[in-house]
């Protein structure tokens, strides 16, 4: 028996060639952990949202880690916690202010942001997973 679902929300890129699922869906009881891969800022057709423009990256990660918590019957009120993977740590207060539009009138999730030499997609700037619990 499998304590737990992987699924990729209609409506919401999945990962090229279906290399990985974006959310995994963790009954606990009276709560659901929903644990989201890591969101790049990418269309339905793979390619990337906002080219060199880490706001307008950040703004369609936190749009698509909207739709797989949708999906799930979430929100962004319900995300605890953030990982942030970002190219460039410089622009780490662009990547703030962005984040911080998207949680407007929202407890600050709990967050952990680091530099990492690329991502995946060559022209992602911005990878960021959450988890959050229904």
């Amino acid at each position: 028996m499998t304590a737990f679902t992987l699924d990729n929300p209609a409506g919401v890129p999945s990962s090229p060639r279906k290399a990985f699922s974006n959310v995994a869906v963790i009954p606990l009881g009276e709560r659901t952990l929903l644990m989201l891969a890591g969101q790049v800022a990418w269309d339905d057709d793979h390619q990337i949202v906002g080219a060199g423009d880490l706001r307008a990256q950040t703004r369609r990660v936190m749009e698509l880690i909207g739709q797989v918590l949708a999906a799930h019957g979430a929100t962004l009120a319900d995300v605890v916690s953030l990982r942030t993977f970002l190219t460039d740590i410089s622009h780490i207060r662009e990547y703030g202010e962005a984040r911080n539009e998207c949680f407007q009138g929202l407890p600050a999730p709990t967050s952990t942001t680091v530099e990492v030499s690329s991502l995946f997609v060559p022209e992602a700037l911005i990878e960021v997973e959450a988890t959050a619990v229904i």
